[in-house]
């Protein structure tokens, strides 16, 4: 009989934050596929656990270890998944393997922890019924601009990971493109060093000066206010020109609605009306 993937959640600074249940988990799995195995070494050693098997499973060996850990599993191992904090597969490895266990119909099971892009947003100040959780924004600045001008629009608070070595690059770009937005600095949360700085993406930058923030760090940005976002009507060329490219004009409505946050039935109406 198949064996389980448990994927836990860890904390991300305090090692007070690691669930009875989570604790249970890895106590009782035979293999702890983790990020840093040192770093879950020192978590284990906290949580009085040992036992378990640890193998390194991170970004440059995740594509060769997953079929060795979905093999393990259907030979009956249970395996836990972890990362160096938060929940795997959020900017961090996991996703291949959780994917190819559903794929090989082998049960996967989460464990949830702490997540430092929920801790950012709700720590933030800034409405958190709606957010679009970035990860990390392209490193060059070329492609940085271009993904937050696709987020122009977007009326949901955005949650982006940075190094702390780009944050003042990137509130650079951000005041360019995303213009006049309040925003939080989330530094080092849960460990001792914690700070959260407010105010507008002005205001954050002139905070850091020429002084790279230390620790890790999330940026929360207000999200696109009704008069940022277009108007239907100034879509529709894109619209057409896509579907004079071959798209079918509901598709192409579709994927341009998504890009600028707008009502697709109505720009596919406006975009198949006559001129």
């Amino acid at each position: 009989m198949a064996g389980t993937l448990f994927v836990v959640g860890t904390p991300i600074g305090n090692l007070g934050d690691l669930s009875p249940r989570a604790r249970e988990t890895l106590a009782a799995v035979q293999v702890i596929a983790a990020e840093d195995t040192r770093r879950t070494g020192t978590l284990l050693a906290h949580a009085g656990v040992s036992g378990p098997t640890l193998l390194s499973f991170f970004e440059g060996n995740e594509r060769e270890r997953v079929p060795e850990l979905v093999a393990r599993i259907r030979e009956g191992a249970t395996v836990a998944l972890v990362t160096d904090g938060g929940m795997p597969s959020v900017s961090d490895p996991g996703f291949r393997l959780v994917r190819a266990c559903a794929d090989a119909g082998i049960d996967v099971r989460v464990i949830p922890g702490p997540s430092a892009a929920l801790a950012a947003l709700v720590v933030s100040g800034l409405p958190t019924d709606r957010f679009a959780f970035e990860g990390f924004l392209p490193r060059k600045r070329g492609e940085r601009r271009r993904r937050l001008t696709e987020l122009v629009g977007d009326p949901r608070t955005l949650v982006i990971f940075e190094s702390p070595r780009r944050v003042r690059a990137t509130l650079d770009d951000a005041m360019e493109v995303l213009g006049e937005r309040s925003a939080a600095l989330a530094r080092e949360l849960t460990k001792l060093h914690e700070e959260v700085v407010r105010g507008s993406l002005a205001e954050l930058r002139a905070r850091l000066g020429d002084t790279d923030p230390k620790g890790e760090v999330v940026l929360v940005i207000g999200g696109a206010s009704a008069s940022e976002r277009p108007e239907v009507a100034d879509l529709v060329a894109e619209v057409r020109d896509r579907i004079a490219g071959g798209d079918r004009p509901r598709d192409a409505a579709r994927a341009v609605a998504a890009r600028h946050h707008v009502s697709v039935n109505d720009l596919y109406r406006a975009a198949v009306s006559e001129p």
